[in-house]
């Protein structure tokens, strides 16, 4: 399944290369035009010089990860986050670092040798290391660099009623969606942006639309759920199996009020559940693509996912259909308003 291949595959902010390659090779044979920018997006681009609108759609490449900064004396790595990463999650899961796929486990120091003190406050990053088996600083050198990115070790698997758990899944769903997306016949210029470093600063994606001007643009997500438990139902920004989300405002970005009503019509009309995002937390590509040039229409879908940024989360396979229906019937929409179908 291209879904658990993507979720498998690493890329974090800026090191995007593995994802970038997989993701060229299953577009290609779709598309007439694909190159990869300066910065690392990958632009794809259907019907390049057809009439009718310019329709952008755009999914982020790369996972939040950890970058090794530090080896001790003792051979363990020290690290910091790169992206929205909870200490709280991290104790004891695997990773693999670096090129050479070394593998490794987050420690800390074990409950039985903490202070009472101790055991009533979370670790902080500074408190953890990543031990991969070397017995002093030389023999770590050997296998890890300095700058070097660990990566959690999570396999894609499928959990009880049509549900999957997989790391990644912020945002290799809507790299997915849009690879699906291209294998539709459209008559409009159609161009899909594989963004870079969206979890550092949404960087990728104003490059991306500075390029192709697009007239309109979706932002394809994956979004946090928040239908567990301990969380009010009204603080719950999205749930599971509820279909995609459609949002109204995040801290980036206020999509264009005639296209989300636009597309919140269109999935009442196709019979297509939906929900409306009940947060303004977080930040999608849709904030700089929104500010490119003169300004771009933009909208957000997103698939609902339990524990995003976390070494493994859980999604509805029956939201991420429901996202690619909806999209796939506003590009027939659009054809339809052009004349072009």
């Amino acid at each position: 399944m291209l879904l658990a291949r993507l979720t498998q595959a690493n890329g974090a902010p800026g090191q995007e290369d593995e994802v970038r390659d997989l993701i060229r090779a299953a577009i290609e044979p779709h598309v007439q035009i694909v190159k990869t920018d300066a910065l690392g997006n990958l632009l794809a681009i259907k019907n390049p010089d057809a009439p009718g609108p310019k329709v952008m759609l755009a999914a982020h490449m790369d996972e939040v990860a950890l970058m090794v900064v530090g080896i001790d004396g003792d051979g363990y790595l020290k690290f910091r986050p790169i992206g929205g990463v909870d200490p709280r999650v991290l104790v004891a899961k695997t990773v693999v670092v670096g090129r050479k796929k070394v593998p490794g486990v987050i420690g800390s120091k074990p409950i039985h040798l903490q202070r009472p003190e101790e055991r009533e406050k979370a670790f902080t990053i500074r408190e953890m290391v990543i031990d991969i088996g070397a017995k002093n600083r030389e023999e770590a050198e050997k296998l890890v660099q300095l700058g070097e990115i660990a990566y959690f070790t999570t396999e894609y698997e499928e959990l009880g009623e049509n549900r999957v758990k997989a790391k990644a899944l912020d945002d290799r769903v809507g790299c997915a969606l849009l690879i699906r997306l291209l294998q539709e016949e459209v008559s409009f210029p159609l161009i899909a942006a594989f963004t870079v470093q969206e979890e550092v600063g949404l960087r990728g994606a104003g490059v991306a639309a500075y390029q192709v001007e697009p007239d309109l643009a979706l932002v394809l997500e994956g979004t946090t759920a928040s239908d567990v438990p301990g969380t009010d139902d009204h603080k719950q920004a999205t749930a599971l199996g509820e279909g995609p989300a459609i949002s109204v405002m995040d801290r980036s970005v206020i999509p264009n009020p005639e296209l989300v009503q636009e597309l919140l019509a269109l999935a009442a009309e196709k019979g297509i559940k939906v929900q409306v995002r009940r947060s303004t937390a977080g930040g999608t590509d849709a904030g700089q693509i929104q500010l490119s040039r003169a300004g771009v229409k933009v909208a957000v879908i997103s698939v609902p996912c339990r524990y995003i940024h976390s070494p493994a989360a859980v999604m509805c396979k029956d939201d991420f259909e429901g996202a690619y229906q909806l999209v796939k019937h506003y590009l027939a929409r659009l054809e339809e308003r052009a004349g072009l179908s």
